[in-house]
């Protein structure tokens, strides 16, 4: 047994904060965090359809259709007709949406970093690759208790 809080009861907060720090810098580009979360998904993979989207990015595929649309008017994304299957769209980002894509990212990190310099520079890398390794895992990992390795 161990004196420690649970991961969750540890993380919820910090997670809830770092969101909260994050509303600003989005308000300052025009976005909201479902936008920025889309944006991010298509830069790491450039074609999706929207369901497949949705499903990587933990939203329902009905409820971030507005959110595909607004993208779409300001120039961010397009959604395309996929010839292999016309009711499907094939998402992609744009040169536009990928520089707000990463601008957004630098004013997230750089209130990262300055959270992160409260750790001892050498815990830093330490700390970054534990919730990569993490953040990793699948919800099924995680909740079924499997071991992953």
């Amino acid at each position: 047994m161990t004196d420690r809080r649970d991961l969750a009861a540890m993380l919820h907060p910090l997670v809830q904060s770092l969101i909260a720090a994050e509303q600003p810098v989005l308000a300052a580009h025009g976005i909201s965090m479902w936008a920025y979360a889309v944006l991010a998904a298509l830069e790491d993979n450039a074609v999706r359809t929207q369901a497949a989207l949705a499903e990587a990015i933990g939203a329902d595929k009905t409820r971030i259709i507005s959110t595909l649309d607004r993208l779409q008017e300001a120039g961010l994304i397009t959604r395309d007709p996929d010839p292999r299957d016309r009711r499907a769209r094939v998402l992609a980002i744009t040169a536009r949406g990928g520089e707000v894509c990463r601008s957004v990212r630098a004013g997230i990190q750089a209130n990262e970093d300055r959270l992160l310099a409260r750790l001892p520079e050498g815990e830093r890398e330490s700390f970054l690759r534990a919730v990569r390794t993490l953040s990793r895992l699948t919800r099924e990992e995680i909740v079924s208790g499997t071991d992953p390795r």
